[in-house]
């Protein structure tokens, strides 16, 4: 366990609240919440596995919400959460197995990888899609991919599971957003098992950043609605280059 003092555990919050928001409204907080816990002296493996905790929180605190209102294709969720699981967990020791140095490096591919995501045209979105569930195995075989992205290192998994479901499976967003949920609210609370047998997870620090995570979740939300996805993009675009930059040269 770390001994943080107060403007460390200001920052873990701060980097929480802002992964909440941007999981909400644009996907990729890990990209965040990560290096943070680096900067502050975790080593890359165990912050990533750390960083599981704020995940399941963000989650979870979305999930409280939609059992209200009872769960889309309740079997189609079963199954594909089903086939995310085994990867998963294969990707999440894989990640144990690599080094700081090396997890920096695979760190930076990533980032900037999900920067060329964001900047790309996204296209126009069906939100009255007609909602019924179409290329049902090439589904479930992208979901076991998705799974074991999901397992080994997790940032930018929006930006994978949504196409799936929306674009090949022929689910509406409202039916992807709350099956991505649970899915990887499932997969992840598992993979928190397998960082803590083969690795270290600091539960304290990975708490304090939930904290922000859940608050940044119910604002995102919140500034979803007065359309600032543009903005969050582009804050959060500076903060990608930035980070890119102290991974690269420091």
């Amino acid at each position: 366990m770390m001994d943080l003092v107060w403007w460390e555990i200001a920052i873990l919050i701060v980097a929480g609240f802002g992964a909440g928001v941007v999981n909400v409204m644009a996907g990729g907080g890990s990209i965040l919440t990560v290096p943070i816990m680096m900067f502050l002296g975790v080593p890359g493996p165990i912050a990533n596995g750390t960083n599981r905790i704020t995940i399941v929180a963000h989650n979870a605190s979305a999930i409280v919400t939609y059992l209200r209102h009872g769960i889309p294709h309740a079997k189609l969720c079963a199954t594909l959460t089903a086939v995310a699981i085994p990867p998963a967990l294969l990707g999440a020791w894989l990640s144990t197995q690599l080094n700081n140095e090396q997890f920096e490096g695979l760190l930076a591919f990533v980032m900037v990888a999900v920067l060329v995501l964001m900047q790309a045209p996204q296209g126009k979105k069906n939100a009255t899609a007609e909602d019924q569930p179409k290329n049902l195995a090439l589904g479930h075989l992208l979901m076991a991919v998705a799974g074991f992205w999901g397992g080994f290192i997790q940032i930018g998994m929006g930006f994978v599971v949504l196409p799936i479901m929306h674009r090949v499976m022929g689910l509406s967003l409202v039916s992807t957003n709350i099956l991505k949920v649970f899915i990887i609210f499932t997969y992840t609370l598992l993979a928190i098992f397998v960082f803590a047998a083969t690795s270290e997870v600091l539960w304290a620090i990975g708490a304090i950043a939930a904290i922000g995570n859940v608050a940044g979740g119910y604002v995102g939300a919140r500034l979803t609605l007065t359309h600032g996805e543009v903005l969050i993009r582009r804050v959060l675009t500076v903060a990608i280059i930035g980070m890119i930059i102290k991974l690269i040269l420091f």
